[in-house]
This record gives structure tokens, C-alpha cells and sequence, in this order.
């Protein structure tokens, strides 16, 4: 596809809650678009959970190209400007290809970081990283994501009580430029989009999301779930390592360790995939440029994709063209 060298990448985004269907949707549309989806999901980047993250299944996989599942161990970090790098490239390759990069997931921040830019927060002091990292150790995650619900509450809503990386990162940031997270991230004139495309977000209620959630961690179960988690154990034993921190995974990890019973492990990973999805569904709705579509509005939701990507094709040849007689 032409393009002005200096104009984002044309890209599809399709968000949602954990569980909604996103992954039918997208192999539905590659194949009357000649999708690559690419994943916009935190936790489907570990290699070793691909059942407990959700990952597509390998006859899902095989229906089209798939990129950035399974890249990571589970003791890797990454940011949202690490997959924004990452993903950047692959858009590239999907249209040297002369397909359509679809991004697909329900990470809100790697959306937001991919069409609206990183934010120009400054180098943090280690000294400053590790004083958090030590607290986080000694009095638990929970009690630093109380600080961090007072200080920066749209953020700490965002992400997991339990999700150590995210909560040091929006503390170090606060207290050592005097802004929250929230408040760089809502600075777009200081930003730099790395695409541009629309924003399509599956509408799931909490009524219609329950059950499913609640099938899909039975079917996790029946799939090996409780075998890959144990797996992953002898490979990485570590609980602090961030592979672990996805929901599933911590809750799975507590049984293995004998910190819960297997009923109560049930128990909890449901809890906290149910407030997990609130957290997402709260979050894309405070997104202005969403446009959102039920889960009876699929086929509408095709045919706008398609009309989407026209109008994209359209709007980079004629910036291209307008490129070269500048």
C-alpha cells in the first residue's frame, strides 16, 4: 500500500472485554479482508499459557497469519512501548505483504499507545524503582495499589491489584515527575501515533459475559489448563515473575504452592476474570473514538471493518500521491 512516509500505518483494531468472541470476529473478517491479526493482548505474549491466556487454538492459527503470541518466557518483562515497537514492525511486513494488519485484544493501553503515541515521561531514577520494588516485596502489591488509587485512581482502576510491574511504573512515574500516568498518557500533543485506524469494540454487558466467562475456565480445565500451569512450574518457579501475574496463572500458581485449595482457586480465577472484564468494559468506554457494536451486530460490524479499511486504502494513496508533488 502507498503511503506518505511521514503518515501512521493504516491498521484495523478490534477490543473487547476478556472472553467476548474477539478471536471468531477477527477469523471472520480475515476472511473476506485477508487479515494478519496481530495480537494486542499483555498476557498472550508468554509462551508458556497458552490455554490459561486464551491464545487461538491451532485450528484457529492455521486460518490465517498470527503475530506476537507465545513471544515471551515467563520470566520476560515487556511495556507498552516494547509491544508498540514490536507491532510496528509487524504492521510493516503485513503491508509489504498487501494484507490487512489487524490488531486484536483487549490490553487497552496498547491500543492507546499504538494510535495515540508513547508519552514523553522522562528517564526514572533506579534508586527510586527499587525503593518501590522493595516495598512491593515487603508489604504486598495490594497496599501500593491503594496508594495508587489515590493518587492516580483511572489508572489504578485499569490494572490488577496484583499486577506488580504496572504498579511500581505508575508510582515511580508520579512521584518522580510530579503527574500521574494518567495524566502523561492524556497529553496527545506531545505524542506521536504509530497508526491509525478505527477502533472497534465488542459491547459485552455483564449479564451476557458471566456464563461465558464461567464455560470458558471450565473448557480451559477440560483442555489442560491445570497441566500446562504445572509445566510452566518447573520451568519458572518463581511467582514474582510476570508471566505469572495473568489471571489464571496466579490464581493456578497459589494452588500449586498450596496456597489454595483447588475450590477456592476455581473460585478466585473466576472472581477475578469477572473483574477483570469490568475493568476492560469500563475502560473502553471512555474511549471517545470507540465505536461500539453487540454481539448480535457481527455482521454489521464486518461490513463496517470493510468500509473502514476502503476508506483507509483510500485516504493513504491520496496522501502519498500528495507526498510526491509536495
Amino acid at each position: 500500500m502507498l503511503r506518505a512516509a511521514d503518515q501512521p500505518l493504516p491498521v484495523l483494531c478490534l477490543a473487547g472485554p476478556t472472553g467476548s468472541g474477539k478471536t471468531e470476529l477477527a477469523l471472520q473478517l480475515s476472511r473476506r479482508l485477508g487479515c494478519e491479526v496481530i495480537n494486542t493482548d499483555s498476557r498472550q505474549v508468554y509462551a508458556d499459557f497458552p490455554i490459561i491466556c486464551a491464545q487461538p487454538r491451532p485450528e484457529e492459527l492455521s486460518q490465517c497469519p498470527h503475530h506476537l503470541y507465545g513471544k515471551l518466557k515467563i520470566e520476560e518483562k515487556i511495556s507498552a512501548g516494547q509491544w508498540c515497537s514490536m507491532a510496528e514492525d509487524c504492521i510493516r511486513e503485513v503491508l509489504r505483504r498487501g494484507h490487512v494488519p489487524l490488531l486484536v485484544g483487549g490490553t487497552g493501553m496498547y491500543f492507546h499507545t499504538l494510535l495515540h503515541g508513547m508519552a514523553p515521561i522522562p528517564a526514572i531514577d533506579p534508586r527510586l524503582r527499587a525503593q518501590l520494588e522493595a516495598r512491593v516485596e515487603s508489604e504486598g502489591p495490594e497496599k501500593l495499589h491503594a496508594e495508587l488509587g489515590a493518587i492516580d485512581p483511572d489508572y489504578a482502576i485499569r490494572i490488577h491489584p496484583h499486577d506488580r510491574q504496572r504498579i511500581v511504573r505508575a508510582l515511580e512515574v508520579a512521584a518522580q515527575t510530579g503527574h500521574t500516568l494518567s495524566w502523561w498518557h492524556a497529553q496527545k500533543s506531545l505524542q506521536s501515533p504509530r497508526a491509525q485506524g478505527p477502533l472497534f469494540v465488542f459491547q459485552a454487558p455483564m449479564t451476557w459475559l458471566e456464563p461465558r466467562l464461567k464455560r470458558r475456565i471450565d473448557q480451559m480445565l477440560e483442555m489442560g489448563a491445570l497441566e500446562e500451569a504445572q509445566k510452566a512450574y518447573t520451568l519458572c518457579a518463581d511467582g514474582e515473575a510476570p508471566g505469572w501475574s495473568a489471571i489464571g496463572c496466579a490464581e493456578l500458581l497459589a494452588f500449586l504452592q498450596g496456597r489454595l485449595s483447588f475450590e477456592n482457586c476455581l473460585a478466585l480465577w473466576y472472581q477475578n476474570t469477572r473483574a477483570y472484564a469490568k475493568r476492560q468494559n469500563t475502560w473502553f468506554r471512555g474511549r471517545k473514538e470507540a465505536i461500539f457494536f453487540p454481539a448480535e451486530a457481527s455482521d454489521q460490524f464486518l461490513s463496517q471493518a470493510e468500509d473502514a479499511w476502503q476508506n483507509l486504502c483510500a485516504q493513504s494513496l491520496g496522501n502519498a500521491s500528495g507526498g510526491r508533488h509536495a
